[in-house]
């Protein structure tokens, strides 16, 4: 018998398999949570209710040491789809769109639709709102928001009324006994679903599908079952209640964003009784968002796209619980700035955690590791995908992050151990700069701004920062007078 003919098939059929595994494109399932902190059972929140994303963190790596950008919205979901920070960029506020001020930038979803992925946006990713708009680019197919009532229970909704800036808001909490799809992120799950069912029809097209959960963000609604599942005198209370001692007196936040709904507006004081509601309301809406996120995870593993799915789930910036006295987000500390990341691809480390630390940056290099895709050029993100493969690895030495206030810029800087804010103007000379300093080991809940008592770590930390860019100014539109001026 001849071999001749047996063996020259089997090497076509060795030949073809590297095309058929490369062609078997890793999914992306990026789950956006508005925010939230890491008041998660994973986290070690011993009062909090999350068991689904408590066992997404078994399946994947959980970073301790994860950070936003920006303690806001929208530079914070810039920051994600764009790889880049907003001192980068040059956008700081609500209103302004990205593309603006960076209108070259090829944002992450927009990448991997050049890659051959159907890209697919819903709920929350970009901040829609205040005047700023989605980015059409980054996505295969329109983006899907969603809607749903605000309120449920009528009382609330004829609680309504207009705020200092002529906004309508209802109440800051609301625990009516309603089903989850009430509300929009029930709806979002359901929509997320159904996504899912489409793709999973189609085997032959990986898909970047990119959900963004509205809760806990305030108001705190969430159906009455998530409510009881807590009792509120048993949920912890902030320990420390007072800004830093020697912090610069705008480094803070008064709460301004929980202050606008109807039930706070004129309120001088946020008093014990009403800080446990608040409380008790954000950890109900965490419950409700995380039984949202549920239902997506149980349909991936349903529909059998769990084995060829990425799944990242991300907060887009910390909250601060009346701790230091503040609410809210809008500040550079550790309450604002942390956030929940967990990232689960398949063949890579699951059920553990690390202390490698990330920016909110360093997810768009990531997933493109991950997917195989080529690492995008001029962006400020660095690839942690080999955190994810082995979680003992290091990333990144520090994380920086920022946030502006009273016309000065707070560049932040985040080691192991200290955080060190350099406020200025932008441009400005560094000896024109207020400065804080804090030291994590020693005191955890930034009690005191040591920065006069340390020069030398300052001046350590201040040298490491100054290896980044200038932080730009907030992006102004330029005028048609000082526009002819530079053609001149």
């Amino acid at each position: 018998m001849n071999p001749t003919p047996a063996i020259f098939f089997i090497a076509m059929l060795l030949a073809l398999v590297p095309q058929n595994l490369e062609a078997a494109k890793p999914n992306v399932l990026l789950i956006c949570v508005d925010d939230l902190k890491p008041t998660l059972g994973c986290y070690g929140d011993s009062a909090a209710l999350t068991p689904n994303i408590d066992a997404l963190a078994q399946r994947g790596v959980l970073f301790e040491k994860a950070y936003c950008n920006q303690a806001v919205c929208a530079p914070s979901r810039n920051s994600l789809m764009t790889g880049l920070r907003p001192q980068t960029i040059g956008v700081y506020d609500l209103p302004t769109h990205f593309r603006k001020a960076a209108p070259d930038a090829i944002t992450m979803t927009e990448r991997f639709k050049k890659a051959g992925y159907h890209a697919a946006g819903l709920g929350k990713i970009y901040h829609i709102g205040h005047g700023n708009i989605d980015d059409k680019r980054s996505w295969s197919t329109p983006f899907w928001r969603g809607k749903a009532v605000s309120y449920a229970d009528p009382e609330n909704v004829a609680a309504i009324k207009p705020d200092a800036k002529g906004k309508k808001r209802g109440p800051s909490t609301e625990s009516a006994d309603v089903p989850d799809d009430t509300y929009r992120d029930g709806v979002i799950a359901a929509e997320a679903i159904r996504r899912l069912e489409a793709y999973q029809k189609d085997e032959d097209q990986p898909f970047f599908l990119a959900v963004g959960f509205a809760k806990p963000h305030l108001p705190f609604v969430a159906p009455k079952k998530y409510w009881d599942l807590f009792d509120p005198n048993q949920l912890p209370m902030p320990e420390v209640k007072v800004a830093p001692v020697d912090a610069p007196s705008f480094a803070g936040t008064r709460g301004g964003e929980l202050m606008n709904y109807s039930d706070m507006q004129g309120l001088k004081k946020v008093d014990a009784k009403t800080t446990r509601h608040l409380i008790h309301g954000y950890y109900a809406a965490t419950s409700y968002v995380d039984a949202q996120i549920g239902r997506v995870l149980s349909a991936l593993d349903q529909l059998e796209l769990s084995e060829n799915t990425v799944v990242v789930l991300w907060g887009d910036h910390g909250w601060h619980l009346g701790d230091h006295g503040m609410w809210c987000k809008h500040t550079n500390y550790e309450q604002a700035a942390k956030i929940p990341l967990i990232v689960a691809a398949p063949g890579k480390a699951s059920g553990v955690k690390t202390d490698a630390m990330v920016e909110t940056v360093d997810i768009y290099p990531t997933l493109c590791e991950l997917a195989g895709l080529p690492q995008p050029d001029s962006i400020d993100g660095l690839s942690f995908a080999n955190v994810v493969q082995s979680p003992s690895d290091d990333a990144r030495p520090y994380v920086t992050h920022v946030y502006p206030r009273g016309g000065k810029i707070g560049r932040a800087i985040r080691g192991p151990r200290y955080r060190m804010v350099e406020w200025k103007v932008a441009a400005a000379g560094p000896e024109t700069a207020e400065v804080e300093l804090y030291d994590y080991q020693l005191d955890p809940l930034e009690t005191k701004n040591i920065a006069a008592d340390n020069p030398q770590t300052v001046t350590a930390l201040r040298a490491q920062l100054a290896l980044q860019p200038e932080a730009k100014p907030q992006w102004k539109p330029v005028s048609q007078k000082a526009a002819s001026k530079k053609k001149k």
